[in-house]
């Protein structure tokens, strides 16, 4: 098939792409405007391959869309550009609202009159990829979310998925677009802009900075190997039923003093005896307003009807990750410099 994955620029999107261009048939048309998170590195293993194309579009800009549509005749959509950073929607929410909100709907919109005038009807596939965020919080003992959890989020950032979520239920049900949601939990791996919180300890501990670690650092995340959510995407994207929602998680609960307390452990590890303990450099900062206390994923529907379930398990993946972060230091090296310092975001909102 042809497919036009949005996003495929940046953390996940960029997952995503390498899966279908290495382990698909597929051919895909990248369609992301290169935002700060973005980077042509994340995908400079395949880019040279005849099937894959980018080009520099931004998805609120209609026009744009459906000229690269018209050019590419897709037989289905991934949609996952998007601003992500709690942080940032805290400091400026307007661009979330613009990207999450209007450019999902200028993207089914575009996908709806492409399926008519292709004459694809509803065997044109339109994948959206959420996050466990739009089901607000849990408490220590609440089960975990899955795709009958009621909507309440509580960030700036969730909110705007959340009602893109709804505008792709919507156009399944009124305009017969054949959707398929998927709600994942927090994502962890290669090519992760270092403002989120694996990458930002990792890099922060090699320096040997300060490692913020929010409140008492007890807040707990359902963590996902980024590669295992690309499958469990893809899977979904061929696989599942049009109007259908198909949660996805690590079944990986951790607090973040737990996954930053393992970075330190891997680091000092990699390190050799005589290193001083990189715990030391944790210091518990001011929490981010509004922050969750624990997001959980059941993630057995997915496994029933996709077949999917995660190939790593937490330990092995972050390993994983922390020795990539060593070994490829060309990738995020300028990012720090020219994009992103490490520095506290969302303390106040504007």
């Amino acid at each position: 098939m042809r497919v036009v994955v949005t996003g495929g620029l940046g953390f996940i999107g960029s997952a995503v792409v390498r899966h279908l261009i290495t382990n698909t048939d597929h051919e895909v048309l990248n369609v992301d405007k290169i935002t700060y998170a973005a980077t042509e590195g994340s995908v400079a293993s395949v880019a040279a391959d005849p099937r894959y194309r980018h080009v520099a579009v931004d998805i609120v800009d209609a026009e744009a869309v459906r000229v690269a549509i018209e050019e590419f005749d897709p037989d289905g959509f991934i949609h996952l550009a998007a601003e992500s950073h709690v942080d940032r929607s805290i400091d400026g929410p307007r661009e979330f609202i613009m990207t999450n909100v209007v450019g999902t709907y200028e993207l089914l919109q575009a996908a709806r009159h492409h399926a008519d005038r292709s004459g694809r009807g509803d065997g044109l596939r339109f994948l959206h990829v959420s996050t466990d965020e739009v089901f607000g919080t849990l408490s220590a003992t609440d089960a975990p979310f899955d795709e009958n959890s009621p909507y309440a989020p509580t960030s700036p950032y969730s909110a705007s998925k959340a009602a893109s979520d709804h505008l792709v239920r919507a156009w399944h049900e009124t305009f017969g677009l054949s959707t398929i949601i998927t709600n994942c939990s927090n994502n962890y791996g290669p090519f992760h802009f270092p403002e989120k919180l694996i990458p930002l300890m990792i890099v922060k501990a090699l320096r040997h900075q300060p490692l913020p670690v929010y409140g008492a650092g007890d807040n707990v995340r359902d963590w996902l190997f980024v590669e295992d959510h690309a499958r469990a995407i893809v899977r979904a994207f061929e696989a599942g039923r049009p109007g259908q929602t198909y949660a996805i998680g690590g079944n990986a609960e951790r607090t973040n003093l737990d996954v930053v307390q393992a970075i330190c452990d891997l680091l000092d590890h990699e390190a050799g005896p005589g290193a001083s303990p990189r715990r030391e450099l944790i210091q518990f900062v001011t929490d981010r307003p509004g922050h969750d206390l624990r997001y959980a994923i059941d993630a057995s529907k997915a496994s029933t009807e996709l077949g999917w379930i995660p190939s790593l398990t937490f330990e092995d993946g972050l390993a994983r990750t922390v020795r990539w972060y060593l070994e490829n230091e060309w990738w995020w090296q300028p990012l720090l410099g020219e994009r992103y310092e490490g520095q506290r975001l969302g303390v106040t909102g504007s």
